[in-house]
């Protein structure tokens, strides 16, 4: 994956979650739960697409 690719994906889930944090009414405790679901699945999808663990995909739970 280039990193203009991986800049521009940033960028989109960057966009998208201010949005709907801007013009989706929500109570604040849902807001601060997405956005930690949005942070940590963006960090396990970096380390992923660096290496540094194996591709979610891969992934088995149980």
């Amino acid at each position: 994956m280039s990193l203009i690719t991986l800049i521009v994906t940033l960028v989109v889930v960057g966009l998208i979650l201010w949005g709907i944090n801007n013009y989706i009414p929500m109570d604040g405790k849902i807001k601060k739960i997405l956005n930690l679901i949005v942070v940590v699945v963006v960090i396990l999808w970096l380390l992923s697409v660096f290496g540094l663990i194996t591709p979610i995909s891969g992934m088995r739970i149980g």
